[in-house]
């Protein structure tokens, strides 16, 4: 069965652009031109991604945004669309859950190339299916992790990147690398969304380590690195 795509895009020419290549693709695509008509097809119908304008009428994006959050958790991806020089927004955009954004103007070669690699974000089959360090466990097949005896609620993202991080302990990670491993493609934009995610996952870990320190750490200019002898 094709995966469906919901396009949410108030600029016509930029909406059918979308459209025709995800179509090309073999994608099952539908596409509104406002945030109101987008989360009201949302209560109808059940889409695998979606690919979002961050400036639309009626509701914006991060508002269609939080909608999906909090009626589908991370079961549906987010692929938010947003101009140059948003960047403030953007990162608001991550923050309130998008996956991955995509700056304009944008080529539907790369914009392709995303939602391919949105759909092969489960991680692959590992030897290992648990991983256990720094007191913190992940468990591949439940999808769970604890830290510090509690439960943290991770995204997709936030898990994947958590699982490179301690399948690769005591090495420092660049954020090239994490892109590449985590998001599954040459990333085209800066590498400001590995940081976001990194600072919410970090954010999490911190919440149940309380005062203690926290297994990972960062290394200014250079990436992130997971001490598994915290």
């Amino acid at each position: 069965m094709s995966k469906k795509i919901l396009v949410v895009e108030d600029d016509k020419p930029i909406r059918e652009l979308v459209v025709f290549h995800a179509a090309k693709e073999g994608y099952a695509v539908q596409a509104v031109a406002d945030g109101r008509q987008a989360v009201d097809l949302l209560d109808r119908e059940q889409f695998d991604l979606v690919i979002l304008d961050l400036m639309l009428p009626e509701l914006d994006g991060i508002e269609v945004c939080k909608h999906i959050r909090n009626r589908f958790g991370y079961s549906v991806y987010v692929l938010m669309l947003t101009a140059k020089g948003e960047e403030v927004d953007r990162i608001i955009g991550l923050e309130m859950g998008a996956d991955d954004y995509v700056v304009k103007p944008f080529s539907p070669r790369e914009l392709m190339v995303r939602v391919k690699a949105a759909f092969r974000r489960s991680l692959p089959q590992q030897a290992v299916a648990t991983l256990t360090a720094g007191g913190v466990t992940l468990d591949r097949e439940r999808h769970e992790v604890t830290y510090n005896k509690k439960h943290l609620e991770l995204t997709p993202k936030q898990f994947a990147l958590l699982a490179h991080m301690m399948n690769n302990k005591g090495k420092v990670c660049s954020r090239e690398e994490l892109l590449e491993a985590v998001w599954g493609f040459d990333f085209y934009g800066d590498t400001r969304t590995v940081d976001v995610h990194i600072s919410q996952l970090r954010h999490q870990l911190q919440q149940a380590a309380g005062e203690g320190k926290i297994p990972i750490e960062t290394l200014r200019g250079v990436g992130y690195r997971f001490r598994g002898d915290n």
